[in-house]
């Protein structure tokens, strides 16, 4: 599994607020995996990580949302934690960004409260996909199908429920991203960085 992702490049996008666990653990999982992820935030250099309530670490931004484009990466990752989606979801240039990956047929993998975004874009009519359960009657009435399991995979979504999930959650995310690598679509890992 340790170059099963070489040469692909994944967003995180996140903004204060997000559960810390469900941001470092996918990302060291795809960087070990041999991806490049990049930590994506509108309008600050830095962003707050929780652990539950608790504030947990600061974290450097590595692009900014505004300078940020779907088409340089090869997936998406939405880590949840509360206040990170209904904060996100409140951007306009975060939700295109979303609708961007969705409409380019790249994969998207979200976990807890992550699929907010999900709801927000417009991705869930017809999905199959799992949150953390205060979600599930806004993907309901959003059109997707919701399930009580840990780890679910839709077309081009992988969801899970919680940090429990992680382990679970991890493996399925470089599964599928892997598996979109020899897709003929825009889903496939280029190795281009942003800004080349």
């Amino acid at each position: 599994m340790q170059e099963r992702l070489e040469g692909c490049r994944i967003a995180i996008l996140v903004t204060d607020g997000f559960e810390q666990v469900e941001m470092t653990e996918p990302r060291k999982a795809l960087e070990e995996s041999g991806a490049a992820a990049d930590l994506i935030a509108p309008d600050r250099d830095e962003v707050q990580g929780m652990n539950h309530d608790e504030k947990g670490n600061k974290f450097l931004v590595d692009v900014r949302l505004e300078g940020a484009s779907a088409s340089r990466y090869d997936a998406l990752l939405l880590p949840g934690g509360v206040a990170n989606p209904d904060r996100l979801r409140t951007i306009p240039r975060a939700v295109r960004f979303v609708k961007e990956f969705g409409a380019a047929g790249k994969p998207i993998a979200a976990i807890c409260h992550g699929p907010w975004m999900l709801v927000e874009a417009g991705l869930v009519k017809g999905q199959r996909l799992t949150s953390w359960p205060s979600l599930q009657t806004d993907i309901r009435n959003a059109g997707g199908a919701w399930e009580d399991s840990e780890v679910v995979v839709g077309r081009g979504l992988i969801t899970s429920r919680k940090p429990a999930d992680i382990p679970a959650f991890n493996r399925k995310v470089i599964e599928v991203f892997a598996e979109s690598r020899s897709k003929p679509a825009a889903a496939r890992c280029s190795g281009g960085r942003p800004g080349a």
